[in-house]
């Protein structure tokens, strides 16, 4: 066994040299990388074949050999790519997770937007959320926003875009409903105004959920993503991170083309711009950043 192999297999205890070796195993991460941009890197390919065995007994094989053919020659190998992403990008999220972010999305961004769209006569707000996940995110957005509808958004209208690859988070986030561990961070506040106890559990009341909008993209997709102008603000929080370069650079890019002038941009606490785009002008607020989209060539840094 390579010293390479040797350091994979230390890493993932689990897993067996046949597996690490299986050429198609490999060529199943490339697949999943061409249709979606994540990468699934070596130190965590155990997660890999964890999630595809899932798929190998769900399809009755008994092999990545086998299970390859399927995702490429198969009648059905679109709806078999769609369910193995599915299995893939499985992720934690909970609502207002990332506070100082909320926080300057509230009291700088949105008066800023009010301020500038204001002066224009256009009085809608557009919201997008990318990689929405089970939907925490957009519904901690309106609620935020609601909270805003006696004060600087007096007589305005908006909507949140919520969008994610997995058919199966989509489907529990238009349900709206959540147990006590996506509801830790809620304040009873928040909790008694925008929520409805149903089957032991807290469902988003009727007025948020009628706010946002949840559909299934590829934000690789650029067919669909040339579509999608219009947005002032932009959140896509933690899924970066799990793209290679090159399919990183073309998001951010459809991200700038759709923005609004003077737009925001707001990312994941571990992610940044820093070598794949400078077309955004970097802000910093208490506790968190965010990119604006400005109209001529932006300086570095900015501070707010």
């Amino acid at each position: 066994m390579s010293v390479e192999m040797q350091a994979l297999k230390m890493e993932a205890p689990g897993e067996t040299a046949e597996v690490l070796a299986d050429p198609y195993l490999f060529r199943i991460r490339d697949l999943i990388y061409r249709a979606s941009g994540i990468f699934q890197p070596d130190n965590k390919f155990y997660i890999l074949e964890n999630r595809c065995a899932k798929r190998l007994e769900a399809n009755g094989v008994s092999s990545f050999y086998e299970y390859f053919r399927l995702l490429t020659t198969s009648a059905r190998r679109e709806a078999e790519i769609r369910s193995l992403l599915n299995e893939i990008t499985v992720g934690e999220t909970s609502f207002f997770r990332n506070q100082p972010q909320l926080d300057a999305f509230r009291k700088t961004v949105i008066p800023q937007l009010v301020e500038a769209k204001g002066r224009l006569g256009n009085r809608h707000l557009t919201i997008w959320s990318a990689g929405c996940a089970t939907g925490e995110e957009p519904y901690s957005l309106a609620m935020l926003m609601a909270e805003e509808g006696q004060g600087v958004l007096r007589g305005w209208t908006y909507n949140i875009l919520a969008v994610d690859i997995n058919d199966n988070r989509l489907e529990q986030a238009r349900e709206g409903l959540y147990g006590d561990y996506a509801l830790r961070g809620v304040t009873p506040y928040f909790l008694h105004k925008y929520f409805r106890a149903k089957n032991g559990q807290q469902q988003v009341c009727d007025e948020i959920r009628s706010t946002v909008t949840f559909e299934r993209l590829n934000i690789l997709d650029d067919s669909r993503m040339v579509f999608l102008k219009g947005q002032d603000t932009v959140f896509c929080c933690n899924v970066l991170i799990y793209f290679g370069g090159e399919p990183k650079r073309r998001v951010i890019q459809h991200f700038h083309n759709n923005i609004n002038l003077g737009g925001y941009l707001f990312l994941g606490h571990s992610e940044s711009l820093f070598g794949i785009n400078n077309d955004f002008r970097l802000l910093h607020f208490p506790g968190c950043v965010a990119y604006r989209k400005m109209s001529r060539k932006p300086s570095p840094t900015s501070v707010i």
